[in-house]
């Protein structure tokens, strides 16, 4: 198979879909990969890398898009990108369609395969090719929330560990997933007062055992979040419903009386996010306030750290990818219950149930699409 690596265009984005070392696999294995110029400078990798690990580089995206089979990226297409796909084409990466009415009617229009990373699914009940990500955003969030906090951000002025004889900041913590496992060892790690939030027993005693009484847990009411949220210096959004909207737990009314100066970091906003006043910002401009209360939003956090991104992506990726290519998309979706679980386009009809519900869109089971 000729499998396809386009420079990401999204705003400060510098990830990629390939390193050289997930090239020469497929090279390895008998596929070709041709990647756009330029496509890994942002984290240090020269089309001379890409080259002797087996790929051949293209001037433009327009020739990724044009001889490729699959499209390998990081990010959902943006609308020029989106107008380059072809019918029968394989687009593996992120989607994040819930949100996007647009992106989902041009991937329909386009009767690609389109393969979203979020929604592929493992053994364990798990998301292995969100969870990489997961995990970036989780660790990032603390950093974020503790730069918002400086007064001349707009914040409270406060260190999150405080120092001794002061006390630390509060932060809550909505969501005990991968996000918020990970967001609270950082706010551990630095000291702060830490309190998780969720719906999950199981998951809130996975915490305690984790953690032990460096965090509370509590469970997740309206009441609970509104009492926390209020009390807040710093509130992490880390809440997921696989492939759907995210539910807006955090209101606009609890905005308005948290304290000035207090930050939000909605790392659900890839989703819609789940704060009422949250809309998508952009490394470029990552913050906003709303009463008095700091917003980061940035809807591509591990974008930040492209480097350690990449890397931590590619490890989770590559067997799909090769699997794919091996096999091509319908064998492959077809022998892959976990890899077809990412399908949410197919040849023009959506696959996945909770965008179709989200948009009121018909649904076709996969199975159904690919014919199975």
């Amino acid at each position: 198979m000729l499998i396809g690596v386009p420079k990401e265009i999204k705003n400060h984005e510098y990830r990629v879909g390939m390193v050289p070392a997930s090239v020469r696999e497929l090279v390895a294995h008998g596929h070709s990969v041709v990647v756009e110029h330029n496509a890994g400078i942002g984290i240090g990798f020269t089309d001379a890398d890409y080259e002797a690990a087996g790929a051949k580089i293209l001037a433009t995206a327009d020739e990724v898009f044009a001889k490729a089979e699959m499209i390998v990226k990081v990010k959902e297409p943006q609308a020029v990108e989106r107008a380059r796909l072809r019918e029968g084409q394989i687009l593996f990466t992120y989607l994040h369609l819930a949100p996007d009415l647009p992106q989902t009617e041009d991937l329909i229009k386009s009767k690609a395969t389109c393969i979203a990373y979020e929604t592929v699914t493992s053994n364990s009940g798990g998301l292995p090719l969100l969870a990489p990500m997961s995990e970036v955003a989780g660790r990032m969030s603390i950093q974020a929330g503790a730069t918002a906090l400086q007064k001349a951000n707009g914040g409270r002025g406060m260190l999150l560990g405080g120092v001794p004889g002061v006390e630390p900041a509060k932060v809550v913590i909505i969501g005990g997933g991968v996000v918020g496992a990970n967001a609270a060892m950082m706010a551990v790690g630095m000291g702060a007062e830490t309190i998780v939030l969720d719906r999950n027993v199981d998951v809130l005693r996975r915490l305690i055992t984790q953690f032990g009484t460096s965090i509370q847990t509590v469970f997740s009411s309206q009441d609970a979040i509104e009492r926390h949220v209020l009390e807040a210096d710093l509130v992490i959004g880390g809440v997921l419903i696989p492939g759907a909207a995210a539910p807006k737990l955090v209101t606009a009314d609890m905005v308005k009386r948290m304290k000035p100066g207090a930050a939000i970091v909605d790392v659900a906003i890839d989703q819609g996010g789940c704060f009422e006043t949250a809309k998508a910002t952009t490394h470029a401009d990552p913050t906003y306030i709303v009463d008095d209360v700091v917003h980061y939003c940035v809807a591509n956090m591990p974008g930040a750290v492209p480097r350690t991104s990449t890397f931590a992506l590619n490890n989770a990726t590559l067997p799909f990818i090769i699997e794919l290519a091996n096999k091509g998309a319908k064998k492959a979706l077809a022998d892959n219950v976990h890899l077809r679980a990412g399908l949410n386009v197919h040849q023009g009809k959506v696959t996945y149930k909770p965008v179709a519900e989200g948009f009121g869109m018909e649904y076709v089971p996969a199975e159904k699409a690919l014919g199975l």
